[in-house]
């Protein structure tokens, strides 16, 4: 018989990914406190993707591991982020990556129980030894991505609550004070509909006259609208591509103007969010905002917004796509141009309907 498993009182969970998949991590941060709410739950992730956690009321403390260093700094930022994760002793280290410096700190730190993914590329001796335990992975596009990180958990024999599979995208006061200031503005006090078209890829985005016709449309029909982007110059030509095509004094950008923080506050003040497959829908879902995405040639089942009302339209419904693992992600081809302007305003205005609209604050 297999002895239970002592409780933790200080866990570190490991995620070095992108933005979107730090955020889906969330449910693993709230199940843990829910079966140990006296544990103190750290979490590791790249420091760009910091800020989706740095407002969780749940994680005690967030290290970050810094990218592009080389050469000697590079070593002396790694030392240093040993001794100050060693220094916190872990019992448990959960590591839900891929990457080899989450695994060999995870081996280093020598904690009790170090779970990690099995991996198919990762399916060796070496990866084996960084951890105690390896918890399977699904099939490709059969489990969402929140549902396999919860795996990690259950070999430890903690399920997840009804509530803790929800994400939590936790942003302050200010944030919510600086958006409200920035919309009043710019003359928007009441409703108002979210549109995000950029997405990290162009692959994943939609044509930009296509967008643009759906602001346009919602716009004309009394709804303020407020485009929203990243600061790069990738996404702040693409907004001003998609703004050059509106005509109405109720559509405003404010692409380059909000930290990841703020435009949480933004999105969870929105009647609605529009937008592709990136991490602002991923926000809009766990922040319970009505959402439409536009998918391209992504895993769906995988990256699908989670547990929120929602209206997916997907590319591939309307014609053939290719295999997403054979997409180049540099390329400029965007694969959305399928879906029709008509079946998104539609999918728009029956979140819309008065009967169905959920209260929200704003």
């Amino acid at each position: 018989m297999t002895a239970p498993i002592a409780p933790p009182g200080r866990i570190l969970l490991i995620k070095l990914r992108h933005h979107g998949d730090v955020l889906l991590t969330t449910p693993v941060i709230s199940t843990l406190k829910h079966h140990y709410p006296d544990a103190e739950v750290d979490v590791l992730v790249y420091q760009e993707t910091a800020p989706m956690l740095s407002r969780h009321p749940d994680v005690s403390q967030l290290h970050c591991l810094e990218r592009g260093r080389r050469g000697w700094r590079k070593l002396a930022h790694l030392v240093g982020l040993y001794r100050r994760l060693a220094a916190r002793r872990y019992d448990w280290v959960i590591d839900l990556s891929d990457q080899w410096n989450g695994a060999l700190l995870t081996r280093l730190l020598k904690p009790r129980e170090a779970v990690g993914l099995d991996y198919p590329k990762r399916r060796n001796k070496y990866w084996r030894r960084c951890f105690t335990r390896l918890a399977p992975m699904a099939e490709r596009n059969t489990l969402h991505t929140v549902e396999q990180n919860l795996v990690a958990l259950e070999i430890l024999g903690v399920q997840p609550t009804d509530d803790s599979r929800r994400c939590t995208m936790a942003y302050s006061q200010e944030d919510r004070e600086q958006v409200r200031s920035q919309l009043a503005s710019l003359g928007v006090h009441g409703a108002y509909i979210v549109a995000h078209p950029p997405a990290r890829w162009f692959f994943k985005c939609w044509e930009d006259e296509r967008f643009a016709a759906v602001i346009q449309s919602l716009a004309d029909d009394g709804w303020p609208v407020i485009v929203t982007g990243g600061a790069s110059d990738q996404e702040m030509t693409l907004v001003g591509n998609v703004m050059s095509h509106v005509q109405s004094p109720r559509v405003h950008s404010l692409a380059g103007q909000l930290s990841l923080n703020t435009l949480a506050a933004l999105i969870d003040g929105a009647r609605l969010f529009i937008g592709v497959d990136s991490v602002p829908m991923h926000m809009a879902a766990a922040l319970q905002t009505d959402c439409i995405a536009l998918f391209g040639p992504s895993k769906l089942n995988e990256w699908s917004p989670w547990m929120a009302r929602s209206i997916v339209l997907h590319a591939a419904d309307y014609a053939p796509l290719p295999d997403p693992d054979t997409v180049d992600t540099s390329t400029d081809e965007r694969y959305l141009s399928a879906i029709p302007v008509d079946d998104v305003l539609s999918a728009a205005q029956r979140l819309l309907r008065p009967s169905d609209a959920t209260q929200r604050r704003g």
